[in-house]
């Protein structure tokens, strides 16, 4: 943290005599003495060669793996150096939202080309300060959709189960009814869409690419969403975006999804960011914060909250959303990463990842038993069926690898396994891979 001190012992005594006091003693005289604490039964300090070792020794506890072939939602990319450089600043690392918000220019700043960054990478208009992670991001989109006529949630089979339960779970508080859209050959049935979509249906959520992979025809539902009159909701994997068509071109009303990708590790679940973004038209629906570039008296650029929703503050009875704060660093951590890989950087990390998943693909399905569960086109995950989930599994993280996540009680019956390759992924790691699975199922 660097020259990030918050008091120093001067800066006290400056306050205790603005206040008439000579000491902290004298200023807590009042309090009665058996409310005071006496002292505090801590350790006593190390030094910072003892403090590296004590944590390195707790770091030593966690299972790193080498190698990742996992998703489901969070990925393993490159994150080049200048990222965690530039956002380490403690400038940026000691920000607080910004409450008085004109002040705050640079945090400001900051949040306005985030959000300016997301509008291009999903082709929508305005984009809030950042939702918490893509789960709640989700929920919140479904949240902002319904309106007093049209209450009832639609949400495809293909997606991520933990994003469903947290939609779920927000509904529940709001007594929304939630019904899910059944698959066809592991994407969304648009027949079966069609015929669900009721008078009352609010939103239809679609995750893209989809939980197992594969890409839905985004394009087929959001005219089917649109004949209903309801709103098209797209979850969407932000690096898929270097490549695919983005939600806006589709006729998605609102994007959401997870940003971790967007230069944020692993880091073992966490903190994460949730990104939103819709058309004009439903702005004002938006929870969070919009931060707007204008002009100051002198004529100078400079950046203010242009909408917020002030209810989540000081009137929670009549708030329409339960978000109220950001994620601010992480918003900053996204920017900086789209800044620095650019747009050519950014579809070249979509490329590889979808290469080394068509190659891994092809390997993995020479495999006895490890046929693909599904044969539509993927992006950078596809499902295959294993003769046995736990032996493979365990084979490889023996060799410090983490291998595909297990589905079980999938809907054409039986067990599979969730495979994800990113631009991280070699061809010599696939090729280990391949070799590690043909052993442990006997060729």
């Amino acid at each position: 943290m660097g020259t990030y001190i918050p008091a120093t012992p001067n800066d006290r005594d400056k306050m205790l005599k603005a206040v008439g006091r000579r000491s902290v003693d004298e200023l807590f005289a009042p309090v009665p003495s058996q409310m005071l604490l006496k002292e505090l039964k801590i350790p006593s300090g190390m030094s910072e060669l003892e403090a590296f070792r004590t944590m390195e020794g707790l770091a030593g506890k966690n299972t790193v793996f080498k190698t990742v072939f996992r998703g489901a939602g969070a990925y393993r990319h490159y994150i080049p150096a200048a990222v965690k450089r530039i956002t380490a600043n403690e400038t940026f690392i000691t920000a607080y939202t910004p409450y008085q918000a004109e002040i705050s220019q640079g945090i400001l700043q900051s949040i306005f080309e985030y959000q300016t960054m997301i509008c291009e990478l999903t082709g929508m208009d305005v984009a809030n300060a950042s939702v918490y992670d893509g789960g709640s991001a989700a929920a919140e989109a479904v949240n902002m959709a319904r309106s007093r006529n049209r209450d009832t949630v639609y949400v495809s089979e293909g997606t991520n189960p933990q994003v469903l339960d947290t939609i779920r779970t927000y509904c529940f508080g709001y007594g929304i009814p939630v019904k899910t859209v059944s698959l066809e050959k592991g994407v969304t049935d648009i027949a079966a869409l069609k015929k669900a979509l009721g008078a009352d249906a609010a939103c239809f959520y679609l995750q893209q690419p989809n939980y197992f992979g594969l890409l839905e025809d985004a394009v087929a539902a959001a005219q089917a969403v649109h004949a209903a009159g309801a709103l098209l909701i797209e979850g969407v994997n932000p690096i898929s975006l270097g490549i695919l068509e983005s939600p806006g071109a589709c006729g998605a009303d609102i994007a959401v999804g997870e940003g971790q990708p967007l230069g944020m590790p692993l880091a073992f679940g966490g903190p994460y960011l949730g990104f939103m973004a819709c058309k004009a038209p439903l702005m004002r629906k938006m929870p969070g914060r919009i931060v707007g570039a204008t002009t100051d008296a002198a004529g100078r650029r400079a950046f203010v909250l242009t909408l917020q929703a002030r209810e989540q503050h000081i009137r929670r009875e009549k708030a329409s959303s339960n978000l109220c704060s950001n994620e601010a660093h992480c918003a900053l951590t996204a920017a900086v990463y789209l800044s620095v890989m650019g747009a050519g950087g950014l579809a070249e990390a979509a490329r590889q990842s979808h290469a080394k998943a068509v190659y891994a693909a092809k390997q993995i399905s020479s495999v006895k038993g490890c046929e693909p569960v599904y044969g539509g086109a993927f992006f950078n995950e596809f499902l295959t069926r294993c003769p046995d989930v736990g032996a493979a599994l365990g084979a490889l993280e023996k060799e410090g690898i983490l291998g595909g996540l297990p589905v079980r009680n999938l809907p054409e019956g039986g067990h599979a396994l969730l495979w994800a390759f990113t631009e991280l992924n070699t061809k010599t790691e696939i090729d280990r891979l391949v070799h590690i699975l043909k052993e442990t199922n006997g060729r």
